[in-house]
């Protein structure tokens, strides 16, 4: 099955539409938490992680607004001819914006897959060491349940993991065992 557009090509237009360094880690981070969950769950890991990596696309551009973060980046990558089903995930991931609800195993797990990288990377940031390494799953599920702590993580997304049949502990496990692949990379 084909994203339409190679991860060299999206990774050129992420730089290209994507400054901040910080917003570069996190779509780098879902894309290796969406490849990890499409291995799972027996999808097509390239689909799955070319997802991950531009699920942001526009944010830049649209300045994070609520109301058209994600309908902006349809047209963007129409005319990169990536895959539509990437595009409809991609557009469906913002909750805020989004045309119609989320339906496919590939929309939950994008949405919960993109957050669930913040609350990783918070996580990671109490612990002594800052390092992903000594972040463990089970301290992630655990900071769930902190409303308070990283507060600007939507909890009820993250739990979209049961609607693809992936429990929140192995979600977690499998989020974290993801992103360490690429801890050097995203500074973790």
């Amino acid at each position: 099955m084909s994203a339409g557009i190679t991860r060299e090509k999206a990774l050129e237009l992420l730089h290209e539409h994507i400054k901040k360094e910080n917003m570069i880690n996190h779509s780098l981070a879902s894309e290796v938490v969406m490849r990890a969950l499409a291995i799972r769950l027996g999808q097509d890991e390239t689909k799955w992680g070319i997802a991950g990596l531009l699920h942001d696309i526009d944010v830049e551009i649209t300045n994070a607004d609520a109301l058209t973060h994600g309908q902006v980046a349809i047209e963007m990558l129409r005319k990169q001819h990536v895959d539509e089903e990437i595009i409809e995930a991609i557009s469906l991931h913002n909750e805020e914006s989004a045309l119609k609800p989320r339906s496919e195993v590939f929309h939950h797990a994008l949405a919960a897959g993109e957050t669930i990288t913040g609350l990783i990377m918070a996580t990671t940031m109490v612990y002594p060491e800052r390092k992903l390494f000594a972040v463990k799953s089970k301290s992630v599920v655990k900071r769930m349940k902190e409303k308070a702590f990283a507060a600007s993580v939507n909890r009820e997304t993250i739990m979209e993991c049961e609607k693809i049949g992936i429990p929140i502990a192995e979600f977690a496990e499998i989020s974290v065992n993801a992103m360490r692949d690429i801890a050097e990379q995203i500074g973790l």
